[in-house]
C-alpha cells in the first residue's frame, strides 16, 4: 500500500528524476566483505597510545608557544599547562593529530599501527580529508552520554563506533588481510 503512494508522488515531478533511497551498497564496501574487524581491546589500546602521543607532541609546543608569546608581550611566561577540554585550542590539537595521521597515512595513527589495525572507508579508495576530520570529530559524539558511542561497537553488526558511521569507516585487522591486494573500487 505504501508502494502505491510513493509511486504517483515520486512520478508526479516532471521531467526531473524522483530522488531515490541509496542503501550505500558500494563496489567498495562489496570488496571489504569477509575482511576481519578489529577487536575492541585492540582498537582501545590504540586510542590510549593515539592519545599519549597526540599530549606529548602538544605539550612541548604548547610550552614554546607560551615562551614565545612571553617574549612577544614582555611578560613572565606561564608555563602551566593543562589539557582541557572545554578549550577550543586543545580541542583543535587533538583533531588535527587524529584527523591528519588518518588522511596522511591513509587509515593508520601511529596506535593504530602499533595495534597493527586500520582504518578504511565504505565509500572511497582511500580515507579522505573529509572523512579523517569528520571521524576525528565523531570520537567527540563518542563520547557523549559516558561513552556509550565507544560501547556501540558491540551492538553494531560492523563493529562500528558513533565515529565510524559518522565517518562511513571501519577498522579492520592488518595482520589477516593485505587490504592493497584486494582490489577496491568505489
Amino acid at each position: 500500500m505504501a508502494e502505491n503512494l510513493i509511486l504517483p508522488m515520486a512520478q508526479s515531478t516532471g521531467n526531473k528524476s524522483p530522488r531515490t533511497f541509496d542503501p550505500h551498497s558500494t563496489k567498495r564496501a562489496q570488496a571489504l566483505a569477509g575482511v576481519p574487524l578489529a577487536s575492541f581491546i585492540s582498537r582501545l589500546i590504540a586510542f590510549g597510545l593515539d592519545f599519549i602521543i597526540a599530549l606529548l607532541i602538544y605539550v612541548p609546543l604548547e610550552f614554546l608557544r607560551r615562551y614565545l608569546v612571553g617574549q612577544w608581550t614582555h611578560r613572565t611566561p606561564d608555563f602551566h599547562v593543562h589539557v582541557d577540554f572545554h578549550e577550543i585550542g586543545d580541542l583543535v590539537m587533538l583533531v588535527l593529530y587524529f584527523g591528519l595521521s588518518i588522511y596522511w597515512s591513509n587509515g593508520f595513527t601511529l596506535g593504530k599501527r602499533l595495534m597493527r589495525i586500520r582504518v578504511v572507508s565504505l565509500v572511497h579508495d582511500r580515507v579522505t580529508l573529509w572523512q579523517a576530520i569528520e571521524r576525528a570529530l565523531g570520537y567527540g559524539a563518542s563520547m557523549l552520554e559516558g561513552g556509550f558511542g565507544f560501547f556501540q561497537y558491540f551492538i553494531h553488526p560492523n563493529r562500528c563506533c558513533v565515529h565510524d558511521r559518522i565517518a562511513e569507516t571501519i577498522v579492520v585487522k592488518m595482520n589477516a588481510v593485505k587490504l592493497n591486494a584486494v582490489k577496491m573500487n568505489g
